[in-house]
């Protein structure tokens, strides 16, 4: 069976803190494959997942706006990560 395709990462909604829901959740758990986040999986861009985010931009050198989910942070965090 094939994988199924992922919403190109150009077209995907950039996330930051106050946003809720399905894709928020699914950031929530690729940041706990990459252990950054231990928190829940609770669909609410919270404080703990802005810097979450910001710790990983951080440590990969995207030079993406600071702890909001983008273009540039989603396409590596999807790269060293499997769909939740």
């Amino acid at each position: 069976m094939a994988p199924e395709p992922s919403e190109p990462a150009d077209t995907a909604p950039v996330l930051r803190r106050g946003d809720r829901g399905p894709e928020v959740v699914e950031l929530q758990q690729r940041l706990r494959q990459v252990w950054l986040y231990q928190g829940d999986a609770d669909g609410r861009y919270s404080h703990r997942v802005e810097e979450a985010v910001r710790r990983y931009q951080w440590q990969r050198g995207i030079n993406e706006e600071l702890g909001v989910y983008g273009p540039r942070t989603r396409a590596r965090l999807e790269s060293e990560t499997r769909t939740p």
